[in-house]
C-alpha cells in the first residue's frame, strides 16, 4: 500500500468513530429499544401506524416540509441563478446576505418571528394593510411554514448555487446562436442540467424540515404539532423511549425512502445530460 492511501486510511478513522460514538450509536439504541420494549416485535410500530393522531401528525409533518420545499425553490432558484449571473462584487455582497442567518442562533431568530408573528405585530399590521385584518400567524401552520422557509432558505440557495454555477453558461449562446430564444434556451437546455442540483437541494431542505422541533413548538400550537413534537412529548413526558423510538424508526425510514427515490430519479437525467452534452461536443 502507498504511503499516502496508508495516510489516508489512518486519517479517516477519527471520523469515522465520531460518526459511530455520536450518530450510529444512539440511532442503533433507540430503534433497538422500539424493537424490543416493553416485549420483542413490531408492536410499537403496528401501534403508531395504527393510531389515527399519530398518521394525521405525520402527514401534518409530509405537508408542512413539502410546501416549505416549494416556497424555498421558488425563491431560491432565482436567486441562486442571479448569482451566477452578476460579477464577483456583487455576488460576494448577496452571498453574504445568504450568510448572515447563520451567524444569528436558532432560538434568536424563533423569538424574532415570535414577535413578528404575533397579534397587531408587524405582520399583522402589514396584512391589515391589504384589507386582512384580525389575521395571527402566531400559532398557525403558516406561521410555522413561514419561519421555517427563512430559516431552510439559505441552505436551498447555496446548494443550488453550486449545482449552477457548475453549468456552462455558453451552452445557451450557442442555443441561441441556433435559433433559439432566451426563454426556449433556458427551459431546453439549462433548466434540464440544473435538475440534479434541484432534486439534491430539495431533498436536503425537507429532510431538515420534517425534524424541525424549536420552532413548531415555540411559533405552532398542539393543533399544528409535527412529528419531532410528538416524540419528544413521548421522551419528556409519557416516558414511552420505545414509542418515541418506534416514531423515530418510521421518520428515518421514509428519509431514506426519500433519498433512494432521489438517486433513481439523479441518475437518469445525470446520464441523460452527459449524453446531450457529448453529442452537441461531436457535432
Amino acid at each position: 500500500m502507498r504511503p499516502s492511501r496508508l495516510f489516508s486510511g489512518v486519517a479517516v478513522i477519527p471520523a469515522l468513530a465520531v460518526i459511530l460514538i455520536f450518530f450510529l450509536l444512539p440511532i442503533g439504541v433507540i430503534i433497538y429499544r422500539s424493537f424490543t420494549e416493553p416485549e420483542p416485535g413490531l408492536g410499537q410500530y403496528a401501534a403508531a401506524l395504527a393510531d389515527p393522531t399519530t398518521l394525521r401528525v405525520l402527514g401534518r409533518t409530509f405537508a408542512t416540509a413539502v410546501i416549505a420545499v416549494v416556497v424555498c425553490l421558488l425563491l431560491g432558484y432565482p436567486f441562486a441563478y442571479l448569482l451566477t449571473l452578476v460579477g464577483p462584487t456583487a455576488r460576494t455582497l448577496l452571498l453574504v446576505l445568504v450568510l448572515v442567518p447563520f451567524w444569528t442562533s436558532l432560538m434568536a431568530r424563533t423569538f424574532a418571528w415570535i414577535s413578528l408573528l404575533q397579534r397587531d405585530g408587524p405582520v399583522s399590521a402589514f396584512l391589515a394593510f391589504f384589507g386582512a385584518s384580525d389575521v395571527t400567524l402566531l400559532g398557525s401552520a403558516s406561521g410555522v411554514i413561514l419561519a421555517i422557509v427563512q430559516i431552510l432558505l439559505p441552505y436551498m440557495i447555496l446548494t443550488l448555487f453550486t449545482a449552477l454555477g457548475s453549468i456552462d453558461r455558453r451552452q445557451l449562446a450557442a442555443a441561441q446562436s441556433l435559433g433559439a430564444n432566451r426563454y426556449r434556451a433556458f427551459w431546453q437546455v439549462y433548466l434540464p442540467q440544473s435538475l440534479p442540483g434541484v432534486f439534491a437541494s430539495s431533498a436536503l431542505v425537507f429532510i431538515l424540515a420534517l425534524g424541525f422541533y424549536i420552532t413548531p413548538q415555540l411559533i405552532g400550537s398542539p393543533k399544528e404539532a409535527m412529528i419531532a413534537q410528538v416524540i419528544g412529548l413521548r421522551v419528556e413526558k409519557i416516558v414511552d423511549f420505545a414509542g418515541a423510538g418506534a416514531l423515530s424508526g418510521i421518520l428515518l425510514l421514509a428519509t431514506l425512502g426519500l433519498f433512494a427515490v432521489v438517486i433513481l430519479a439523479v441518475a437518469p437525467l445525470r446520464r441523460g445530460i452527459s449524453q446531450m452534452i457529448a453529442g452537441g461536443e461531436r457535432s
